[in-house]
């Protein structure tokens, strides 16, 4: 049972700052417990009761705190002005059993080093080299769509996750790993569920230990890492350059010392962009495509749009601004569904956050799904509304009332390839079907290490006879 602490008193010993309130458990176990069984509840609800800024205290260890912040000024001193006080923290250790040292998990000085080196890969002139094969992709992933379906239902989570990851394939590695391929996916995808695993348990057991679970871990990751340390190793014995991103992270030189990475670096920077960067993708447009079924006339708006802008043509990255409504629907969708729904940061020091004081070693989440529903930033918060993101309504906004994509330096490395991807295969999508849910299936969200829908997104996929149909 939670208690109420006092927002008057003061942390000890820690600056001038005022002490949020919030409530209080017995135990981290407690807290955990109560967390678990409802995290988007927990969250909101806590929020709705202690506002913005939220101090979770325990009788034991009595010194722990774990803090929740919802303001976006909160939000943009912890990712961004003091970002350098915040470590990735527990979590991301956890997660390091899959990815290693690679981008999204690396901390300090490896981190900045590898940061530099990465940054160039995903300029947007090397990114629009990459959309004809995205557009290539998503038109062979709908064709199959189209033959599956014949008026039943087609699980679409399970589908664009499929596609989502056979780009990031082909844009690492140049290729689509032809008969390795459907062994790949599947490796990927029992990794991931391996990271969900050991993200929700407190204490999962050592990788050494042969749990169930550990077991199917250990596997995945050995699939995949044959994959990409064959490929790896052909890379470096053919010594030709090539120009997808693996060729270009083999390219990449440190600034200072002009040395390359190892290949356990690099092995470890592809299994992120692979895992990491088709998941979040892949979510954004299931809840985009659930969202169109839910609101009609935002899906014929899309049509209309893309029917005017480029009509039945595939879509080029000049194009992109003509169907800039696809865009927005996905944007929306991120505010309401965001992907990566919380972020977690370890204190290195004493702070001051919003005023409130900071212990060092305390934990930090802030969450896109609370903030993106915050009145003072979103009329009618829980209104789907892809308006909102105009350019002219977007420009009033606090920059981190809206952070998918995380923010500060750490933010997402990717978020341009994510962008332009998600656009073409959503207006392609659009181009090609009307979408239906299945009847009797209901679509709620599955707060694991992604926000997936729960149970996968089962739609009918309703060929469109001609643009005009939209």
């Amino acid at each position: 049972m939670a208690e109420t602490l006092s927002a008057r008193r003061l942390v000890d010993g820690v600056g001038a700052g005022r002490s949020a309130s919030g409530p209080c458990f017995r135990t981290v176990l407690g807290f955990l417990s109560a967390f678990r069984r409802d995290p988007l509840g927990f969250l909101t609800e806590t929020w709705r009761t202690h506002g913005d800024a939220v101090d979770i205290r325990f009788r034991f260890p009595s010194h722990w705190h774990a803090f929740l912040f919802f303001d976006p000024d909160a939000v943009r001193h912890v990712l961004q002005e003091n970002h350098r006080n915040y470590a990735k923290g527990i979590v991301f250790q956890k997660l390091k059993r899959v990815a290693g040292e690679g981008l999204v998990f690396s901390d300090g000085d490896l981190w900045r080093r590898q940061r530099q080196l990465i940054q160039p890969t995903f300029h947007r002139e090397r990114i629009a080299a990459m959309t004809d094969m995205m557009v290539e992709t998503t038109a062979d992933a709908l064709a199959r769509w189209a033959h599956a379906s014949s008026g039943r239902p087609v699980d679409l989570a399970a589908e664009l996750s499929r596609l989502t990851l056979e780009i990031v394939s082909k844009a690492l590695f140049g290729t689509d790993l032809a008969d390795e391929k459907d062994e790949f996916a599947a490796a990927v995808t029992a990794a991931l569920e391996y990271a969900n695993y050991i993200t929700n348990h407190f204490m999962p057991p050592p990788l050494f230990v042969p749990t169930r679970a550990n077991r199917a871990g250990r596997d995945a990751i050995a699939r995949i890492d044959r994959v990409v340390w064959k490929v790896i190793e052909q890379r470096r014995r053919e010594g030709i350059e090539r120009y997808d991103l693996l060729g270009m992270l083999i390219s990449a030189r440190d600034a200072e010392t002009n040395t390359a990475m190892d290949d356990k670096q690099l092995r470890d920077e592809v299994v992120t962009f692979l895992v990491a960067g088709h998941e979040t993708t892949a979510v954004a447009l299931s809840w985009a495509c659930h969202l169109l079924t839910q609101h009609p006339d935002i899906e014929q708006r899309l049509h209309e749009q893309i029917e005017a802008g480029i009509g039945p043509q595939p879509p080029t990255l000049a194009d992109l601004g003509a169907v800039a409504y696809a865009r927005m629907v996905l944007e929306e969708a991120m505010r309401l569904f965001p992907p990566v729904w919380a972020t977690i940061r370890e204190a290195r020091a004493d702070d001051e956050v919003g005023g409130f004081a900071v212990p060092a070693a305390s934990t930090l989440t802030v969450s896109p799904w609370v903030t993106h529903r915050h009145p003072r930033f979103w009329d009618d918060p829980e209104r789907f509304d892809p308006e909102r993101f105009t350019p002219e309504r977007s420009a009033e906004r606090p920059d981190f009332a809206y952070f998918p994509f995380g923010g500060g330096p750490r933010g997402c490395v990717g978020r341009q390839f994510a962008m332009i991807e998600g656009q073409i295969i959503l207006t392609m999508i659009a181009q090609r079907f009307r979408l239906r849910s299945a009847a009797g299936h209901v679509v709620t969200p599955d707060p694991i290490l992604t926000l997936r829908p729960r149970n996968g997104l089962p739609m009918l996929l309703e060929p469109r006879a001609s643009m005009g149909a939209g």
